[in-house]
């Protein structure tokens, strides 16, 4: 198994190479596919081959990079017909709207817009072709290497605010979590989004399990005696994020997980033997007043945990935020197609041993099936937008901001 989305060897600056994790082949199979162009990294996000908003920000900007090294070399130059290159202002001309081209593959996805918008401040400000590449090269190093660190803070600041909210209760007991959709390794650079919450979770977990062993290391994150001992995610219609690759990364890491319908989430937590205490979701685009767009279905999970009484939570790096857009209802839904939705693909399973079927070159066999009339019409959103008076807190790389005494979110210092 592997949790590496994204390969990107940059020991030497001028000649880097990018692969991208087929996530769409997993969990039975995996291939990495090179990224050459821009339009390597647009068909790759398109297809959802990555996704997750920090990972789609990163692969776009390395096919950025990647194009930028081909118009480095003189051989490619002379062969291509496509770019001008007799001047950078001409190349600069083509380059945006090669970086526009890029930003339609996934346009829910602020981080991929907001680091865009980045790499056109750097193209502006630069004389030449090479000092372009150099200063592009260094902020998509930054870029990977701050997701990173950015993720294990904000795995570390919802674990400890949930925990001191459990301990503020006087609950002491073990408690289960809820996730959807995909927000881990696989989504970003590494450790994950809400995914990492649930990380630092379990990491904390196990050091309250193991505090009568004075000789091991321990990383006790939170206050308190409340154990998260079980995660509940949610298989996530019709892509299957959720059954593929959270629980995918679930079994890699060890967590104690049991994977559920979107349709059971009601019944789950009604019948739950461990008590749920919280949801943690991601975010492709979060808004001004707090009102968040994520994978189709967080909406329905936020509305059944406000039932319930489960705490909310979104989290997600301070580039996911809009400073723009007042409000959900100017936030674009990206709709996918039909046959997303209608055909599901998978690894082809034997009917008796419940095994993968393999080739003649021992890999599973991948196939697609329909599961809906042909003729049938179909309404196949890739997001929902969840309204703000449903989310309790939003975790950040800076801290967890709450909402104050009117029922609102002040995301000043997260706006810039």
């Amino acid at each position: 198994m592997t949790l590496k989305a994204i390969l990107f060897d940059r020991t030497q600056p001028k000649n880097v190479s990018v692969e991208v994790l087929d996530q769409l082949l997993l969990p039975y199979t995996t291939k990495y596919i090179p990224i050459h162009t821009i339009d390597d990294g647009y068909s790759v996000i398109n297809l959802m081959q990555v996704r997750g908003a920090p990972a789609i920000a990163i692969v776009g900007a390395l096919s950025v990079l990647m194009e930028v090294q081909l118009l480095q070399n003189d051989s490619f130059v002379k062969a291509q017909i496509f770019y001008d290159a007799s001047s950078f202002d001409a190349i600069s001309t083509k380059l945006v709207e090669r970086l526009d081209f890029l930003l339609c593959s996934r346009p829910t996805a602020v981080n991929l817009s907001n680091a865009l918008s980045e790499i056109k401040t750097i193209l502006t400000s630069a004389s030449d072709l090479a000092t372009f590449h150099t200063r592009l090269y260094e902020f998509v190093c930054l870029l990977i290497d701050d997701d990173l660190s950015n993720n294990v803070k904000m795995g570390n600041n919802g674990a400890q605010y949930l925990l001191q909210e459990l301990q503020g209760e006087g609950f002491d007991q073990d408690f289960a979590v809820l996730t959807i959709c995909n927000t881990g390794s696989l989504a970003t650079s590494g450790y994950g989004t809400a995914l990492g919450v649930i990380r630092s979770l379990w990491e904390d977990s196990k050091s309250k399990n193991a505090s009568d062993k004075p000789l091991e290391k321990k990383r006790k994150v939170g206050a308190g005696n409340a154990k998260m001992t079980h995660v509940f995610p949610l298989e996530t219609r019709p892509y299957n994020q959720g059954s593929r690759l959270t629980a995918y990364e679930l079994v890699h890491d060890q967590i104690p997980a049991t994977l559920i319908p979107d349709s059971s989430i009601t019944y789950r937590i009604a019948t739950s033997p461990l008590p749920i205490k919280a949801a943690f979701v991601g975010a492709d685009r979060i808004v001004r007043n707090g009102d968040t767009a994520n994978k189709i279905g967080t909406y329905q999970l936020a509305l059944i945990c406000k039932q319930f009484g489960i705490k909310f939570f979104v989290t997600a790096p301070k580039t996911t935020i809009d400073n723009i857009t007042e409000s959900g209802a100017g936030i674009v839904v990206e709709e996918r197609k039909a046959n997303e939705f209608k055909h599901v693909s998978g690894t082809v399973i034997d009917g008796k041993s419940g095994e993968p079927q393999l080739d003649s070159d021992g890999n599973p066999v991948s196939g697609k099936v329909g599961v809906a009339p042909v003729g049938v019409d179909v309404w196949n959103p890739a997001f929902d937008v969840t309204p703000h008076e449903l989310i309790d807190g939003i975790v950040t790389e800076v801290g967890v901001f709450t909402k104050d005494s009117e029922g609102k979110f002040n995301l000043g210092e997260l706006l810039g």
